[in-house]
């Protein structure tokens, strides 16, 4: 089972002696980022904070810096179980295309244990302030980057509706803290936000938002997910944890939050009221400059008693998203089948942000199958902006990279082989030359057929393999050899 709340889980870790306590005091300005990025990167413990200069917070970091702690959080021994569980569900019905693909998160819908469940109390709303009592700066934001515009909340999960159909939204966006009162909601050209934002201020309406800090595990996890507008990251969380989430009215705006979190702000965003936010140190490892996006002023913030806040600093990888991006990985395996039922499997390396590549094996049936395959997956979904996707032949293992690169590199004609189209990127991409679209590429590194005019004589070559009887052979006789 997956834990209820970030504290429970943090006291697991500390168990585990996987969490370390700091009670020196800390700068938010740099000296945080600093050393969680340093720590992250040598596969250290999860931090937490206790003596934060400017606020009486303490500051959950790198929480989920390595597999095997996500893993933990999420009640699971490996990533294989998330596509095993799901993939169980879904089986013998798997209907194809983008149907299918909401028919599938029906049926995960219409479990019993699922769907998230009202409560009238809740310990984040132990304490409330508002109006004059809100003071964001009593929350320890961070300075992460030299050149970064402020001080940001990287981790809060933003909740807004469609004011159309009522659909609730669950995303992780970042925070710059514009005042004491104002926030930046940083609601890239593609995301679900930024759309129920743009409806609301088309029909001259202002928008309810609430943005959580320290939720369960497996809700934090699932605000990450790139799932469909109409599919509610709740559901996600309740399928992945094992049982309803527990939901509380919030108490200025009509919206729901976790009951277990740590902390909720609340306000309403006002039509065209917009602030520059940025330059911010991304998870791209460059920064994203400057832009207008919507400021929210908060009327409410709600916490536990002794509350602590859940930050994470981005950064170019590996860094603490990698475990979120592999999770998502093997989560939407058998999700992106039933869009692509000819793909056996895939990888997004983290070195790519997960979004720039795509690497892709396939059982190849027929010529131009790997083309075919390319254009679906540029049309499925958030995959849409994968900007490279490299397909290979099934036999080929996509999770070793050198292996990969070794039939890049050696099984292609690039004049023939070679994809190139134009189509949507991701907001924060700075290498397009045009924002928001550019240039994309497949490689077709699968062996070519006849029929795709590979007509050399003798066909395409075999494999160099060993005699598998010798093999066996060696490998019983392995002791005798001293080696």
């Amino acid at each position: 089972m997956a834990y209820d709340d970030l504290r429970s889980f943090l006291r697991a870790l500390e168990r585990d002696r996987d969490l370390k306590r700091i009670k020196a005091e800390v700068d938010p300005y740099l000296e945080v980022g600093e050393i969680v990025d340093r720590v992250n990167k040598a596969g250290g413990p999860a931090l937490l904070f206790e003596n934060v200069k400017g606020s009486d917070m303490p500051l959950a970091m790198n929480v989920f810096g390595t597999d095997r702690r996500l893993l933990k959080a999420l009640g699971l021994t490996s990533y294989e179980e998330i596509s095993e569980k799901i993939g169980g569900l879904l089986k013998p019905e798997l209907p194809q295309g983008f149907v299918g693909f909401r028919e599938a998160f029906g049926k995960l819908g219409s479990m019993a244990h699922v769907p998230p469940k009202k409560v009238k109390e809740a310990p984040v709303q132990e304490v409330v302030l508002q109006g004059d009592e809100v003071d964001l700066d009593r929350l320890p934001a961070l300075f992460t980057w030299p050149e970064d515009g402020g001080s940001f909340f990287n981790f809060g999960l933003t909740h807004t509706k469609d004011p159309d159909t009522g659909v609730r939204n669950l995303g992780l966006y970042r925070l710059q803290r514009h005042d004491r009162r104002t926030i930046g909601m940083h609601w890239q050209i593609h995301k679900d936000s930024r759309n129920h934002y743009q409806v609301a201020a088309r029909r001259g309406e202002k928008l309810p938002v609430a943005i959580a800090f320290g939720c369960s595990p497996a809700v934090t996890y699932a605000a990450t997910a790139p799932l469909p507008a109409d599919i509610d990251e709740y559901l996600l969380a309740g399928f992945i944890q094992g049982k309803r989430v527990e939901m509380v009215d919030c108490k200025t705006v009509p919206l729901q939050v976790p009951a277990s979190a740590e902390v909720v702000l609340e306000g309403w965003l006002e039509p065209g009221e917009m602030r520059p936010e940025g330059p911010f140190g991304d998870h791209t490892g460059f920064y994203t400059p400057r832009e207008d996006f919507p400021a929210l002023r908060i009327d409410c913030v709600t916490t536990r008693k002794r509350p602590l806040l859940h930050s994470i600093v981005t950064a170019r990888p590996p860094q603490e998203d990698g475990p979120l991006g592999r999770a998502t990985q093997r989560f939407f395996l058998p999700l992106l089948k039933i869009i692509v039922p000819d793909i056996v499997d895939y990888h997004l390396p983290e070195a790519g942000g997960f979004h720039n590549c795509a690497i892709v094996a396939i059982d190849k049936r027929y010529p131009k199958h790997a083309q075919k395959v390319m254009h679906a997956i540029w049309g499925a979904h958030m995959m849409s902006l994968t900007k490279l996707i490299v397909v290979v032949d099934k036999d080929c293992d996509v999770h070793d990279l050198d292996e990969v690169a070794w039939r890049a590199l050696g099984n292609v004609d690039y004049s023939r082989d070679l994809t190139v189209v134009e189509g949507p990127v991701d907001h924060l991409d700075h290498s397009s030359y045009q924002q928001f679209w550019g240039g994309k590429a497949g490689i077709d590194a699968t062996r070519k057929l006849p029929e795709e005019g590979y007509t050399r004589d003798g066909g395409w070559p075999e494999m160099i393999t060993s005699d598998p009887e010798v093999a066996e052979k060696v490998t019983r006789r392995w002791r005798e050899y001293g080696l």
